[in-house]
């Protein structure tokens, strides 16, 4: 069998040589590339022989599928899907597996430290005081005391209302599925409409889907304290960033801390976000620790 990993997908070349050598003594060949190519041309090149592909947050639309005859096994290096053909894959009978749960610690502290950044002005300080400035008259905010609202209550929803909890805050959540581990931490369940009205502190962390697509809307910030911020580490197009941005630009929401976007940066020029006041944006790091990807590429070989 032909396994290819169409990027490094974290490790190191020793570590893809040990693999090749392991899988060549059960009899597969191993293919490892060390470079992240996006276009279709060259994953069609590198995917075109495989019978089995280990990529991570790649596009893989059926223009590319479609040119790899043999593929039999997507092993996602990854949790969210919403970057994958998925109905060609089942109409083409092609397995895909993610690699859930391996980023839940990572992206659950980012959660909490974009809050605290927001909070306490943290990369807007370190700008200061690089160009000679001092604190002035600011004042950051603490975690303590605040209400938390936990949208999406799976492993990394969990993981974040724990670590909140450990900060002193209150946690409010709103899921499909209501988790006893989440009401033993004392967390109430409420409306998603109540969520967005009562919190202090907004952290998202529900997978994209049809039904998820700007589920926080126009409507649903209009419901916010003009005091509360938004925490998004799960999809960006969860958020309407339109919308968001001009609650910032308005002062209707206090702040917001942003890991991921409608689609994967560069962002353009042009995007909301930029010019709005009062948010921190990083590059969809959420999920990249050194500790996440060792786990990472044992749940891929366990997949495998």
């Amino acid at each position: 069998m032909k396994i290819v990993a169409v990027e490094p997908i974290g490790i190191s070349a020793e570590r893809a040589e040990a693999i090749k050598q392991d899988l060549a003594a059960k009899g597969h060949e191993f293919v490892w590339f060390p470079d992240r190519k996006e276009d279709a041309a060259t994953l069609v090149e590198r995917m075109k022989d495989a019978e089995v592909v280990i990529i991570s947050n790649i596009p893989l639309p059926a223009e590319v599928l479609s040119q790899c005859p043999k593929l039999q096994f997507l092993n996602v290096a990854f949790t969210g899907l919403d970057h994958i053909d998925l109905a060609y894959c089942q109409e083409h009978n092609i397995l895909v597996k993610n690699a859930s749960g391996y980023a839940t610690e990572a992206v659950a502290e980012l959660a909490v430290g974009l809050a605290i950044d927001v909070y306490r002005k943290i990369t807007f300080l370190d700008g200061t005081i690089r160009q000679g400035g001092v604190r002035g008259a600011f004042l950051g905010r603490e975690l303590r005391g605040k209400t938390v609202g936990i949208v999406g209550t799976g492993a990394i929803g969990t993981r974040t209302a724990e670590l909140f909890r450990a900060f002193g805050c209150r946690v409010i959540a709103w899921s499909r599925t209501h988790k006893p581990e989440v009401m033993n931490l004392g967390a109430a369940y409420v409306t998603l409409e109540g969520l967005m009205r009562d919190s202090d502190i907004i952290s998202l962390h529900v997978p994209l889907t049809a039904e998820t697509k700007h589920l926080i809307s126009k409507e649903m910030l209009a419901l916010c304290k003009p005091t509360a911020i938004l925490i998004n580490t799960a999809r960006g197009n969860v958020v309407d960033m339109d919308a968001l941005a001009e609650c910032l630009r308005e002062g209707r929401i206090a702040g917001a801390g942003i890991d991921v976007y409608e689609k994967e940066p560069p962002l353009a020029e042009n995007h909301p976000l930029l010019s709005a006041p009062n948010c921190v944006l990083v590059p969809h790091v959420g999920y990249a620790t050194r500790e996440a990807f060792d786990i990472r590429i044992d749940i891929i070989l366990g997949n495998l």
